[in-house]
């Protein structure tokens, strides 16, 4: 008998850009639901957990009535999730940070998450990421006091995307240099398509069109 393979899906509880709730932000819904669906489709055990638990905050540009029929699962239990200091993190094969610009505020320097990245880390399981996820990565050290990404090759949104999309500074940071200053080898694909970067146990795609791929890309691994 196989084991059955389990994920941690990561959102944000931040739901708006720079505190102006006339800017509402949160959540990237895609980046969340169709992880959520190619994990449910392989068989594997999928929990949500935030910072803070309880309900996330949905990016109202990433909601379309009739595509969001078949999220409706994912919506609801986006309503109640876990905290992710109360998972017991040994238990999961891999860890899936989704996007949407709330990370940006929530997600670096979160002791929970840099706890539960080193840990992965250190003990080679799978961290993956998409688009703005790779946020949590930001300034995230292991035990001996290295940077997480450094040396590690990957991908996220790039800084040309957040210029396109005219938030570049609005953001406490651009990701891309972030990481980059933390010793990544940031790889950029195409602006707005599907792009993913593999390296070690380290599995990223590039902005929400990449969403799907990479969830395939740890089922694959895990398989």
């Amino acid at each position: 008998m196989t084991m059955t393979r389990s994920v941690l899906l990561i959102v944000t509880n931040h739901g708006t850009i720079n505190n102006d709730e006339d800017r509402p932000t949160g959540l990237w819904l895609g980046e969340a639901a169709e992880p959520y669906h190619v994990f449910q489709s392989a068989g594997f055990k999928v929990d949500i957990a935030s910072p803070k638990g309880g309900s996330v905050p949905l990016d109202p540009n990433s909601l379309d009535g009739e595509q969001d029929e078949g999220n409706n699962e994912v919506i609801r239990l986006l309503q109640n999730t876990k905290r992710v200091k109360d998972m017991v993190y040994e238990r999961y094969d891999a860890l899936f940070f989704a996007g949407g610009h709330g990370t940006m505020y929530d997600f670096p320097g979160q002791p929970d998450i840099q706890n539960i990245l080193a840990f992965f880390k250190d003990d080679g399981r799978i961290i993956s990421a998409v688009c703005h996820g790779p946020a949590a990565f930001a300034d995230a050290k292991t035990k001996d006091g290295k940077y997480v990404v450094d040396g590690v090759k990957l991908t996220g949104f790039t800084n040309e995307e957040e210029k396109s999309m005219e938030l570049l500074d609005d953001m406490p940071f651009a990701l891309q240099s972030k990481l980059e200053s933390n010793g990544a080898g940031f790889v950029v694909g195409e602006a707005m398509e599907e792009h993913i970067v593999t390296d070690g146990n380290f599995i990223t795609g590039q902005n929400p069109a990449s969403a799907e791929a990479a969830a395939r890309a740890v089922v694959n691994r895990l398989k």
